[in-house]
């Protein structure tokens, strides 16, 4: 049985900047039994994720209690799952559309398109009918 520490597996992430929600992740998987893990009660290692201050340009980081836990097979599969998807996926907002999102294929250009153009006909719909509205206004009173 080989055991790793849960500091050595936070290094392994693509993302290190969403390492704070892979521990939240895998204490929830260990308290939901996926598998086991234990605290090592006098390590503690720091987080590769810098945060900052509000209001402040200062930054700083987090230390974590250090836990153990053996690498199986069903570990390796929920560790690849849970770095794909905090890789992959932003929380929190949507993207903004510019060129650079485009060409990444961030943003479907076509789906864009289509949004803008639903848009610009209910804009010219309303102005439409509201200058009909005025018209027949004018009418009604000029008689």
């Amino acid at each position: 049985m080989t055991y790793r520490k849960l500091s050595e597996q936070v290094q392994m992430l693509t993302n290190p900047q969403r390492s704070d929600t892979f521990v939240k992740d895998f204490k929830s998987a260990v308290r939901e039994g996926q598998f086991e893990a234990a605290y090592m009660n006098t390590e503690r290692f720091q987080l590769p994720k810098s945060f900052s201050r509000r209001n402040s340009d200062e930054t700083y980081s987090r230390t974590m209690r250090e836990m153990i836990f053996e690498v199986t097979p069903k570990f390796e599969e929920w560790f690849d799952r849970t770095n794909r998807e905090l890789a992959a996926t932003r929380r929190g907002g949507t993207i903004k559309p510019s060129i650079e999102a485009i060409e990444a294929g961030l943003v479907d250009f076509k789906t864009l398109a289509a949004e803008t153009r639903q848009k610009m006909q209910a804009s010219y719909d309303k102005g439409h009918s509201l200058g009909k509205s005025r018209a027949r206004g004018k009418r009604k009173t000029s008689k």
